[in-house]
């Protein structure tokens, strides 16, 4: 069975229509196909095109058809080109003729594009669920680590130190702007195109508000030509799963380094690490690793789809049919990484011992700027002394908290006897405490404005 062989003279070419059939990817769709079908049979049935008992015939089998989607027991045939035939051929099997009816004043290039999007805003909420469960796990262990101490870097050199609790909130909220973004993805997702026809409009008098309505949309899409060929929804649905593979695989990234024997500064539970088939004492950070490779694998899906897009000349045209394919490897792979790296942080070891030790006098060094700056100095001049001070303790090997007192008012007589207290890192992080600062309260105040305390 096919939707539309009647002005051909042969069949297709059967590598042709291999290539040309969507069915191994668009039969994911095939739940979505059954409730536009269903709410297309409803609209039809009240512009006065299907009788009662056509009506009754049509969704009878179509629930049918349905209930075989969802036990299993739906059995495909080599002539299902796609979900759309697929269901036509099961539901003409049920119930007749009759179904011959469901497609009047529909296309394939409407209908299509409605399952496609009613796909997505099921796809959604699934992702937001795993992204906030990822956001959970970076919580618990920000008031698991306390003020335990750990390096800031700039650079990946030491800067200035800071909570561990700050560090593992600085992953919150990237996720947090993922969710967002999806949110605001649903409004434009949540457009109607059925009743668009292949591109001029549906002839049949349906009402395409109370369509839109029976199926969760919020509207009805206002132009047939743009309708049928609209997929920016799934290039924004893309362009945020990249942005979640960039921010994972940013976070990814300093797990790998923080495990490292260099850092030391977490260990891997080994529930999440892997070893080496040669060498006995090696553990492996691979589900961290993984992430990190599979963010170029979504940066090329999207850029993928963008060049599909960009030369299209018309309504549809079957280039379209390389829009799902992406969009559902995507979805899988962020629903594959989330819960495995949101496991693997809560199972993570910090060593608070290896973090204190790896932050050192240097790392104070703005803060003997600004203690000059207390004096009254201005921060460029104290910048340059504090710098000085800097090259003084390198070239004498030492720290600057070992620099005695004259060394200090040689470079400015301003320095006094409590110049030393400046090198004590907690004293440093305490008075980051404005808004988004790294002190103790400030933390605080970040975890409950999260948690809506």
């Amino acid at each position: 069975m096919t939707l539309w062989g009647g002005r051909f003279s042969i069949k297709l070419n059967d590598q042709a229509w291999d290539l040309n059939s969507s069915l191994p990817v668009d039969q994911r769709m095939a739940l979505q196909d059954v409730d536009g079908s269903l709410a297309w049979a409803n609209a039809l049935h009240k512009a006065g095109v299907l009788l009662d008992e056509e009506h009754a015939q049509i969704t009878q089998g179509l629930g049918t058809v349905r209930e075989e989607f969802v036990s299993g027991q739906f059995s495909f045939v080599p002539t299902d080109e796609d979900i759309h035939t697929a269901v036509e051929r099961r539901l003409t099997e049920v119930i007749g003729a009759t179904a011959g009816k469901l497609h009047t004043g529909r296309s394939r290039n409407d209908q299509v594009a409605t399952d496609f999007r009613l796909w997505m805003l099921g796809a959604i909420p699934e992702l937001d669920a795993a992204l906030k469960d990822l956001q959970s796990a970076l919580v618990e262990q920000a008031e698991l680590a306390g003020e335990t101490l750990m390096p800031g870097y700039t650079h990946l050199q030491r800067a200035q130190p800071i909570l561990l609790a700050h560090w593992w909130l600085s992953h919150f909220h990237p996720l947090q702007r993922d969710c967002e973004r999806l949110a605001d993805l649903i409004k434009r997702v949540s457009i109607l195109p059925l009743g668009c026809g292949a591109l001029a409009g549906t002839p049949v008098a349906v009402d395409r508000a109370e369509l839109a309505g029976s199926l969760n949309f919020l509207e009805a899409s206002q132009n047939s030509l743009d309708s049928v060929s609209d997929r920016d929804f799934a290039a924004e649905y893309l362009f945020c799963a990249t942005m979640t593979g960039i921010h994972l695989s940013k976070l990814a990234e300093q797990i790998v380094l923080y495990t490292s024997a260099e850092f030391g500064f977490f260990e891997l539970s080994d529930a999440f690490s892997t070893g080496s088939s040669l060498m006995p004492q090696k553990k492996n950070p691979d589900v961290f690793e993984l992430t990190r490779g599979k963010a170029g694998t979504l940066i090329g899906m999207l850029t993928g789809l963008l060049a599909t897009l960009k030369g299209l000349p018309s309504t549809y045209d079957k280039d379209l049919q390389e829009d799902k394919q992406p969009v559902f490897t995507a979805t899988d792979t962020l629903l594959a990484i989330l819960p495995v790296i949101a496991g693997a942080l809560r199972t993570i070891s910090a060593r608070p011992g290896r973090m204190r030790a790896a932050i050192d006098s240097f790392m104070m060094a703005t803060d003997l700027a600004d203690y000059l700056v207390g004096k009254g100095i201005p921060f460029r001049e104290t910048h340059v002394m504090a710098g000085k001070a800097v090259r003084l303790a390198g070239e004498k090997n030492t720290g600057l908290e070992e620099l005695p007192l004259e060394a200090y008012q040689a470079l400015c007589p301003a320095f006094e006897a409590d110049v030393y207290q400046v090198f004590d890192p907690m004293t440093s992080v305490e008075k980051r405490n404005a808004i988004g600062g790294t002190s103790p309260q400030s933390v605080k105040n970040q975890i409950k404005k999260i948690k809506g305390e």
